[in-house]
């Protein structure tokens, strides 16, 4: 009698979390339709704001260097790149050129790493554990810089990451024929919200209705991002560290998958980083553990603006499609060329090591590195380059 009292409550408590878990997860859904949505309206308002000056508008941007920066930065402020990516991919949709996209994306490869480097700078207090942490951090921001260097000249001149993924989306949309627009349910799942803020934002004159629906369209992507992360991370985050714990001493092929599956699970790069960065300040990975793993995280990030370029179709669909298959190309890519010839596999690992083991005597260093890195010195040639 006794035990069975007792063994009710924790029945109870079971079936308490198994609903909290599907409300749950039904919220992930709703939120990932929401942020379908977005995309389709930032598509719309571009479109409706720019009418057919949309290539005008971006000729600024039509230095790859300038695309860089801005993507650099803009993920540096807002701290996610899927959000950036997203907004890009709607950009794309309602008329931004993939050639002016595709450095944007690259920046915001780099523009991303700044999280986890702050998350190192709480064990600043501890000079073992912050050369550790440190070095865990900025080998992230070593290995795209260095990606960045090699695959931006070349893509400047020859163009390979946008004619493979050009190739591939007119195969995967086939064209943006019309019996594949017409078997959209996306499209036509998320027409009636669209519709509902078009209707709102008609109030305005134009071009200001567009304008006014793009920046609903940004509000929103931030806002569903934000939380699915933290829904993501209350359901997953404790599996994650699981996978972690698992696949980080079986080589840098099964780090590499591990740190792929699981950010696609937490859906963000930035999460997946900054949890090996305490791992690895407490002592219990080394860098060459941790490396493949970050790899991995580049890899699994690219989910979000192919999620978001489900939004699109119709003739828009292929270019949507395009740049977010440039940012998986540039990532595994970058991961298959930099991780397999020892001589660039080294310099990441070999930088970070040298900037912790100065950042670790003078505190300070630290500092200058994430202010320098990511904003002063893209303002400088934001500068430059406008001037010029």
């Amino acid at each position: 009698m006794i035990s069975n009292i007792s063994e009710q409550p924790i029945e109870r408590s079971q079936g308490s979390n198994q609903g909290n878990n599907i409300r749950q997860w039904i919220s992930v859904i709703l939120l990932v339709y929401l942020l379908i949505v977005a995309v389709c309206m930032i598509g719309s308002g571009f479109k409706s704001a720019t009418g057919s000056q949309a290539k005008e508008l971006f000729a600024f941007a039509t230095n790859p260097f300038l695309g860089l920066i801005v993507g650099t930065v803009a993920t540096a402020l807002i701290q996610s790149s899927s959000t950036v990516t997203s907004i890009i991919v709607g950009l794309v949709a309602g008329g931004l050129p993939v050639t002016t996209a595709v450095p944007m994306v690259m920046g915001a490869n780099i523009g991303t790493s700044i999280t986890n480097t702050l998350v190192s700078l709480g064990h600043i207090g501890d000079k073992t554990e912050f050369k550790r942490a440190f070095a865990a951090a900025t080998i992230h921001d070593f290995f795209n810089l260095l990606s960045v260097v090699i695959f931006l000249p070349v893509e400047i001149i020859f163009h390979p990451l946008e004619k493979i993924a050009y190739f591939l989306a007119q195969n995967l949309v086939g064209g943006g024929s019309l019996s594949v627009k017409d078997l959209n349910f996306v499209k036509a799942a998320t027409k009636p919200v669209v519709g509902l803020f078009k209707t709102i934002t008609h109030i305005l004159p134009a071009p200001f209705d567009g304008i006014a629906l793009i920046i609903l369209g940004i509000a929103m992507i931030f806002l569903t991002i934000s939380f699915i992360g933290k829904l993501l991370k209350v359901l997953m985050v404790g599996r994650a560290k699981d996978i972690l714990h698992t696949a980080i001493g079986k080589g840098p092929i099964a780090g590499i998958a591990a740190g792929t599956f699981m950010t696609v699970l937490v859906q963000s790069s930035s999460t997946t980083t900054s949890l090996m960065v305490p791992l690895a300040g407490a002592g219990l990975f080394g860098l060459a553990q941790i490396y493949p793993f970050t790899l991995g995280a580049n890899i699994g990030t690219c989910i979000t603006a192919l999620l978001a370029a489900t939004a699109v179709s119709g003739a828009e669909a292929v270019p949507a499609l395009e740049i977010a298959m440039v940012h998986l190309l540039y990532n595994v890519l970058g991961v298959v060329i930099i991780y397999g010839i020892p001589f660039l596999c080294r310099l990441p690992i070999v930088s970070a090591e040298t900037l912790a083991a100065v950042a670790s005597e003078g505190k300070a260093i630290a500092f200058a590195y994430i202010i320098g890195v990511f904003f002063v010195i893209p303002g400088i040639l934001l500068g430059v380059t406008v001037l010029l």
